[in-house]
């Protein structure tokens, strides 16, 4: 018997039921209308700059998104109890896919300002560029790019439709299938993440190419991924929609996944520049000394103490692990050190000097607000715990330190 002693599905207390607060919804409408604002200003001023905020943008969340999935399918394919309690929470998450996919249509009418191998005459005087061309052309490149989001948003919606049958069934079959889903989503998510990785953020330096690039996009998405759902977990709990259900040991855990990315990333960051670093051979390091002067090193060096030194020592002790509030300031830190580092691989392939404005700040607001409606109307139609499934007592039992 734990601690809490609930000895079966029937003794649970039930969550809360969530609704946004007005305000909240205000400013997520806000947010949305100055990144609709921001866009046109920008691409009216700047089309190029207007598009690469739009790329981070668009990225950057369905990073988060796609997180959902790919943990709700982790769960699954382990046989995870721990996280049963806050399972529901990280397919809202993946709900912003859908919306992730008309961004991504909307992506294609910028790529001639993104990518320079959209262009024919670039393509033929360059050597280089010739090569790559059989897989870095503009037909393909939308296949691949629909193909992987097929795959994301397909997945994502039959594991959250199932665990929505299961609350009304509580069959043990849904189950079963679940784990044989997720065993199949999880190669295809490998491979289909590394080709976007490569595509869309890669290719805006279409000469320099890195074999640990898809591992870096990885453990950036783990690493914001897991800050969000923490944060929402976090944000839920201070409703009181999770009492009884989510404790002190389950943010424990989730706390120890923000550590272990931010060291994860900085491994893989680590590895990925000391090994060009080491070998020195030109085709490669253009792409950190174009990241290292201008401007672009306080950048670099604020990534290094940002995204890996402060989270580091802030989330090291087991006690920043359980203070709700500690936990949400660190993740917020986190997310933003997220965000420098994309805007760091993607903005020095067209601006030679570091720059900030508000077309970066209004794009990025806005698909804040984007994402944030689009998960809380998720958060509001359904129950936030999966209250009949097999593995919930367990889940809510739990109590490892």
């Amino acid at each position: 018997m734990s601690h809490h002693g609930y000895h079966s599905l029937a003794d649970l207390p039930k969550p809360g039921h969530f609704h946004l607060p007005k305000t909240a919804k205000h400013i997520f409408i806000a947010c949305v209308a100055i990144g609709v604002v921001s866009f046109a200003g920008a691409l009216f001023q700047d089309a190029t700059r207007a598009w690469y905020n739009y790329l981070i943008g668009y990225f950057y969340w369905m990073s988060i998104a796609l997180f959902g999935a790919f943990i709700t399918a982790i769960h699954h394919a382990t046989g995870s109890q721990w996280s049963t309690p806050v399972r529901r929470l990280a397919e809202g998450m993946s709900s912003f896919l859908p919306v992730a996919a008309v961004l991504l249509l909307g992506l294609f009418l910028g790529l001639h300002h993104l990518y320079e191998w959209t262009h024919v005459e670039e393509v033929a005087k360059d050597v280089l560029l010739s090569g790559k061309s059989a897989y870095l052309n503009t037909p393909f490149f939308i296949i691949r790019s629909l193909v992987g989001m097929a795959i994301w948003a397909g997945f994502a919606h039959y594991f959250t439709t199932k665990s929505l049958e299961q609350d009304q069934s509580g069959a043990i079959s849904i189950t079963k299938g679940l784990i044989k889903a997720s065993v199949i989503f999880l190669p295809l998510f490998a491979l289909s993440f590394t080709m976007a990785s490569f595509d869309d953020i890669m290719s805006v330096e279409p000469h320099f190419f890195s074999t640990i690039f898809g591992v870096y996009q990885f453990s950036s998405l783990f690493y914001s991924g897991v800050t969000t759902l923490t944060i929402i977990v976090i944000l839920m709990q201070k409703q009181g929609l999770l009492k009884g259900l989510v404790t002190e040991h389950h943010m424990h855990d989730l706390g120890k996944w923000m550590f272990a990315f931010t060291v994860f990333w900085a491994y893989i960051a680590f590895s990925q520049y000391m090994l060009i670093w080491y070998a020195n051979l030109p085709e490669e390091t253009f792409y950190f000394i174009k990241r290292q002067e201008n401007g672009w090193q306080y950048w670099a060096l604020s990534l290094a103490i940002l995204k890996f030194i402060v989270p580091f020592f802030l989330l090291i002790g087991k006690w920043a692990k359980v203070i709700p509030n500690y936990l949400l300031s660190v993740g917020v830190l986190m997310l933003v050190a997220n965000w420098i580092d994309l805007y760091w691989q993607v903005a020095p392939a067209y601006s030679e000097f570091a720059r900030l404005g508000w077309q970066e700040l209004g794009i990025f607001v806005g698909f804040l607000g984007l994402f944030g409606l689009t998960v809380s109307r998720f958060y509001s139609r359904h129950p936030l715990v999966p209250m009949k499934d097999p593995y919930l007592l367990d889940g809510v039992n739990h109590n490892q330190f």
